[in-house]
């Protein structure tokens, strides 16, 4: 049987949550069945979990595609998904090369692309002998069924968690020499304050001896 990633996009919310409810209930017999779910919502780019379910079924690719929906639900809802999504204005400045490191990332690409801002959608692993079953349970619902192999997108997410953790090491040390850059600042200012402080002081020292000064003549007079 043959392992699949199924993307269902509702055009209607409230469809969604019945889908899952009835997913939940009754996920499928031993030839065609959903192992994990998960419904999200996408709002203002970002990816909101509004129910998950997981039947505990264990397959012999477990290994390598388990909990595939939640980790997939972690990179569309973060930078990678924002970058896939085309929304590359919050990426701008980084030094990694992001773009290119996901010119393979062609599923996931298209997964955040069709996933659109106020959209909610079923991200479900699945076990199907014949993809017929499962499409026919969802056929009297408003939606767009995605279908990918499972360890493929297994293996692009690995390689977006890689990316992604390689972004965060580079955002923590932009922000280390920021807050480097700023610290040295701060001594400056510092150090400027305390010379401007010193000046003051030798300058009031300065007039105070000046008017403490005798102005005159002397008093000690001597004559031939």
């Amino acid at each position: 049987m043959a392992q699949n990633v199924v993307v269902s996009i509702f055009e209607v919310e409230s469809e969604a949550f019945q889908a899952i409810t009835e997913v939940k209930q009754n996920p499928g017999d031993k030839q065609n069945f959903v192992i994990e779910a998960v419904l999200v919502k996408k709002e203002n780019g970002a990816l909101r979990t509004l129910d998950a379910f997981d039947t505990g079924v264990t397959t012999m690719n477990d290994t390598a595609i388990g909990g595939i929906c939640g980790s997939l639900f972690g990179i569309l809802g973060g930078p990678i998904g924002v970058l896939l999504g085309g929304a590359y204005g919050a990426l701008i400045g980084s030094v990694v090369d992001a773009d290119d490191a996901l010119d393979n990332a062609s599923i996931l690409e298209e997964i955040a692309k069709k996933l659109n801002d106020g959209e909610v959608a079923i991200i479900g692993l699945t076990s199907e002998e014949d993809e017929s079953v499962i499409d026919a349970k969802l056929a009297k619902f408003k939606v767009t069924v995605l279908r990918y192999d499972a360890e493929a997108v297994a293996e692009e997410v690995d390689k977006a968690q890689e990316l992604e953790d390689a972004m965060a090491r580079q955002a923590r040390s932009e922000l280390r020499k920021k807050k480097m850059a700023e610290g040295k600042e701060k001594v400056k200012e510092w150090f400027k304050s305390e010379e401007d402080k010193y000046e003051e002081a030798a300058e009031e020292k300065a007039e105070v001896a000046f008017e403490k000064t005798p102005v005159g003549p002397s008093t000690d007079e001597n004559y031939d």
